[in-house]
């Protein structure tokens, strides 16, 4: 028997158009990461970049479960003294809904060069579209 071995050419990417009005946050990123990451496809190998694009839609009518609207934070420091940043979740979602889809999917990808590749095939929108 012969192994297949998989190329760089021999990968076919799709595009994927998600629409996340009234889906709940981290079920939503899992879905993104699975197509992200390609482990949907039977040709899967975990050494290349095999996923689709990723295209989201409706990031402002995006749900979280219990008490996450209040309690769940983003944090981001100046890298000054006293240069620390908590924003909730209710304030994020109003000022950058991109930013909470983007941040949830890219913790799980891959924390390797791989995984800042996947992370460039997916896009967001507040709206419907831009």
């Amino acid at each position: 028997m012969k192994t297949n071995v998989l190329s760089a050419k021999d990968i076919k990417r799709e595009k994927h158009i998600i629409d996340a009005s009234g889906k709940i946050l981290g079920r939503l990123a899992t879905e993104v990461a699975t197509l992200l990451m390609g482990k949907n496809k039977a040709n899967f190998v975990p050494y290349l970049d095999t996923g689709d694009y990723v295209v989201v839609t409706n990031a402002v009518k995006i749900k979280v479960s219990g008490k996450k609207m209040q309690n769940k934070v983003y944090t981001r420091h100046s890298g000054y003294p006293a240069g620390l940043r908590v924003e909730t979740f209710d304030k994020m979602i109003v000022r950058k809904p991109e930013y909470v889809i983007e941040h949830a999917v890219k913790g799980m990808l891959p924390q390797t060069k791989l995984g800042r590749l996947m992370i460039k095939k997916l896009k967001v929108f507040a709206g419907e579209t831009k």
